[in-house]
C-alpha cells in the first residue's frame, strides 16, 4: 500500500471528478493498510491486491456507477500498474437524512456537486 498511496489516492480522485462530476477540491479519502497476517485474499490475488470502497450518497444511474468502476479500474492501472485483477470495488449507497455532516443532516446540505447524475 505504501508503494501505491500517492498514486492510488490521484487515480481514485481522477474517477470521481470525471464521472460523478466531484469538485477537484473535494478529496476525502482512508487508507487502511492491513499486515499480511491479517489480510486474507484468493490465490488467485497477488500482493498488490486492493479493495476500494466508495462511500455515496444514493441517487447515480446504474450507467453512472459503471462508468466509475471502469474509470478506476483503468486509471489504477495506469497509474500504479496494479492489474485489473487484482483490483475489487464495492459502492455503498446510503440516502441524504441517514447522514451527518457539518452538524447537519445531509438532506439540508448544499451540495457543490449534484447527485442525480
Amino acid at each position: 500500500m505504501e508503494l501505491h498511496r500517492d498514486n492510488l489516492s490521484k487515480a481514485i480522485h481522477q474517477a470521481l471528478v470525471k464521472e460523478l462530476k466531484y469538485p477537484e477540491e473535494k478529496k476525502f479519502q482512508r487508507f487502511i493498510s492491513l499486515e499480511p497476517k491479517n489480510f486474507v485474499y484468493p490465490a488467485d490475488r497477488s500482493t498488490s491486491y486492493v479493495i476500494i470502497e466508495i462511500s455515496m450518497f444514493d441517487g447515480r444511474t446504474k450507467e453512472t456507477k459503471k462508468a466509475l468502476s471502469k474509470t478506476l479500474f483503468k486509471n489504477i492501472s495506469n497509474l500504479c500498474g496494479i492489474d485489473s485483477n487484482d483490483i475489487e470495488i464495492t459502492i455503498f449507497e446510503t440516502s441524504q437524512e441517514n447522514c451527518g455532516i457539518r452538524g447537519k443532516s445531509a438532506d439540508e446540505l448544499q451540495l457543490d456537486y449534484k447527485i442525480n447524475i
